[in-house]
């Protein structure tokens, strides 16, 4: 098989199907709805706070680190259903696996919120 000669457009096209993952990824999935409530409720905390560039560093970070997990584990939730639609008990273990690192990912935000914000909040 040849390979394809490299092209700048077509780099620049692929962005269409990350964007059009992302608008599904928002549209169709409950939580990714409510990790976008609690990433928006986290920012405008932070703007009124005014945070450190270091805490928004942290901030942006576990914002991220979250909403990808979720789109992790939506696309493995997703895909173990086309591989299979009966109940499989190795099948539940991949599904829960993946929505355990959203839990820890999201554990590990609700921290970091908690030592940026909570200082903030009770000194004031």
């Amino acid at each position: 098989m040849k390979a394809k000669k490299f092209s700048i457009l077509d780099r620049l096209k692929s962005f269409k199907f990350a964007f059009n993952g992302l608008r599904s990824f928002f549209i169709n999935e409950h939580n990714a709805r409510i990790h976008l409530f609690a990433s928006i409720c986290a920012i405008g905390l932070s703007f009124c706070l005014h945070i450190s560039l270091l805490e928004w560093g942290m901030i942006s970070m576990v914002i991220g680190g979250v909403v990808v997990a979720e789109i992790f584990n939506t696309s493995i939730e997703k895909l173990a259903d086309v591989v299979s639609k009966e109940v499989s008990p190795k099948i539940k273990i991949v599904k829960d696996l993946a929505a355990a690192g959203v839990l820890i990912a999201s554990i590990l935000a609700l921290i970091i919120a908690a030592l940026i914000f909570l200082p903030k909040l009770l000194c004031s």
